[in-house]
């Protein structure tokens, strides 16, 4: 639902969301992307976005994408709590 301020509410949480339910959400998720690519090799290519993309090109950019996201994470976290470093 489009909100005054002009966002979606993509990050909005509903009464019922908890780590649980997103943690299944995430591991469901991971399961179908699991079954998806597991007779698949590496260099397979399919189609995105105008392009081709090998299944080596979507895991790199999946570990990129999961360190970026990581990474913000951190910077909340370090903000909230004071603590930096190993």
């Amino acid at each position: 639902t489009e909100h005054p301020e002009g966002h979606d509410g993509g990050f909005e949480l509903s009464p019922e969301s908890s780590y649980e339910v997103a943690f299944r959400i995430w591991q469901d998720e991971i399961a179908h992307g699991r079954a998806n690519c597991a007779a698949r090799g590496l260099d397979e290519v399919s189609p995105f976005m105008g392009g081709d993309v090998s299944l080596r090109w979507i895991y790199t950019h999946m570990i990129a994408e999961y360190a970026r996201h990581c990474g913000h994470a951190d910077v909340l976290r370090e903000r909230i709590d004071g603590a930096t470093g190993v």
